[in-house]
């Protein structure tokens, strides 16, 4: 048990872990944040009127939908900075040894 338990420490799957745990918990509420409280803020300073996700530039037979892109770089830039502070606070940083 010992050597399993070392494993784990050196190798850092606690944080793994606890990186996959917390972000697949919270995810409803980020999207839910993101949705319903970001884009629209966002929508109106950009001229998007209420559906950032649906914004897009056409070009020819093309279009771009920067708005999805957006929208998707805003859910993970929410989600990394909860996991962030979700171990910082309760210190789970702390259970990785580092190899000697």
């Amino acid at each position: 048990m010992k050597g399993f338990i070392d494993f784990v420490r050196e190798k850092g799957v606690v944080g793994l872990a606890v990186g996959f745990i917390l972000g697949g918990a919270i995810s409803k509420v980020v999207a839910s944040l993101v949705v319903d409280i970001i884009n629209p803020v966002l929508g109106v300073i950009l001229g998007v009127a209420g559906d950032l996700k649906g914004a897009y530039l056409q070009i020819g037979p093309a279009k771009l939908m920067w708005g999805s892109f957006i929208n998707a770089l805003i859910d993970f830039t929410v989600i990394a900075l909860v996991v962030y502070i979700g171990v910082k606070v309760l210190k789970l940083d702390r259970l990785d040894r580092k190899k000697e």
